[in-house]
């Protein structure tokens, strides 16, 4: 990745967007999306990681502490962390990330580790050559609690696109619907904030959760923003036929 002319200070919280090359197909299958999570897990490390011994390290620990997802609290985690990944959501095409950087630097060394890391892997399986991703991720400073809330709600909602194409211009046809297809989508972070345990040990939701009384208040924070953008995208067709 170039370097990149912005600063990421220490302390202040980011949206990160990471986008496939042309908008090509990044994660294909089941394994893609472990291997993704997976990874923003392990490369949020600045000691040297080679992925192939920590899965391997990973399913040995799985099977002694009957583990579900990554981590637990009863195994110490010796990561020297970039960022807290506070949110996530993978699509088939890009990767949504809120992250507060906490090592100067982190953000960047954060995400070349990552990038660098998921293209050696999807050109190796895939047998291709050449860049996965966009040369440079976007990203946006987050500099207040609503906008930290607005983003939050975006990135879990990301999904609802696959299930309802067009909702943001036509409306939701079902709301409980959505609602139920968003919390059981796997590949976002989500479920851990409703309190289905999923990859648990990948977020740090407490900072979040002062805002929003834990898994009632994630759920209201999502339902609440899908009316209120449903009720613009309605009256904007109202407009629009007369």
């Amino acid at each position: 990745m170039p370097r990149r002319k912005e600063q990421f200070i220490t302390g202040d919280i980011y949206h990160i967007v990471m986008r496939a090359l042309d908008d090509n197909l990044i994660f294909k299958n089941t394994n893609d999306y472990f291997r993704g999570i997976f990874s923003i897990y392990e490369f949020n490390n600045s000691k040297p990681v080679t992925i192939f011994i920590r899965r391997r390290d990973r399913k040995v620990e799985k099977k002694r502490e009957k583990l579900s997802d990554f981590g637990s609290p009863t195994i110490l985690d010796e990561r020297d962390k970039f960022v807290e990944v506070l949110a996530f959501c993978f699509m088939p095409n890009h990767i949504h990330l809120l992250v507060k950087q906490i090592k100067d630097g982190g953000v960047s060394k954060f995400m070349q580790k990552v990038g660098i890391g998921l293209s050696k892997y999807f050109n190796k399986k895939y047998q291709r050559k050449g860049h996965v991703f966009q040369d440079a991720f976007k990203s946006v400073s987050v500099e207040n609690d609503n906008q930290l809330m607005t983003v939050f709600n975006y990135i879990h909602v990301n999904p609802l696109s696959l299930y309802e194409p067009g909702w943001k211009e036509k409306g939701i046809s079902d709301i409980d619907k959505s609602i139920e297809f968003l919390e059981n989508y796997k590949w976002s972070s989500y479920q851990d904030y409703i309190g289905k345990k999923n990859f648990s040990s990948v977020t740090e939701r407490n900072f979040l959760f002062e805002s929003m009384s834990e898994a009632g208040g994630c759920r209201d924070a999502i339902k609440n923003w899908l009316e209120y953008k449903n009720n613009i995208a309605q009256n904007r067709g109202l407009f629009l036929e007369e």
